[in-house]
């Protein structure tokens, strides 16, 4: 299995629809902070763009005792801010990516076997269906948050 460790990160989200590209975009981020320093043992970090759904979520590894995701999640808040969500928090039926996959049943599943926690932020625009690249000024400042918030998570 390709994700074979004990704590998974995963970004999510579709980096041609502006914020929808912030998990993948906090991912990077992680990469270039870990570029000079010795990473976490059993720790992965995964751009997974929109295929999370199916592609890991659906498939869970034995050994995963956390799970992390990073992504855009629609709250009462200003765009921009980060906060942290537990699958629970995500209604059945509500939280779904830009090509309306619902993403909480399985991160309920999950959930159920593992510590799940989602770092979400605000988005200020998602562009879909139309193709703008680029995160939008809140959106880009969110990212030192979100990679606290994610530190602090794995013990950093």
């Amino acid at each position: 299995m390709p994700y074979n460790v004990e704590t998974l990160v995963v970004g999510c989200g579709n980096v041609l629809f502006k914020d929808d590209g912030f998990g993948p975009s906090v991912i990077n981020a992680l990469e270039e902070y870990f570029a000079d320093k010795d990473m976490p043992e059993e720790t992965m970090f995964v751009d997974a763009g929109t295929g999370a759904t199916h592609f890991i979520f659906t498939l869970p590894d034995e050994k995963w005792k956390k799970l992390i995701v990073v992504d855009v999640v629609e709250f009462d808040s200003e765009p921009g801010t980060v906060k942290i969500f537990s699958p629970h928090d995500m209604p059945k039926g509500t939280y779904q990516n830009a090509h309306t996959w619902p993403v909480e049943e399985p991160l309920h599943e999950l959930a159920e076997n593992i510590e799940v926690i989602i770092v979400g932020c605000k988005p200020k625009e998602i562009s879909a269906p139309d193709v703008e690249m680029g995160l939008t000024e809140p959106v880009k400042k969110a990212i030192p948050k979100a990679i606290d918030i994610i530190l602090e998570e794995i013990g950093v």
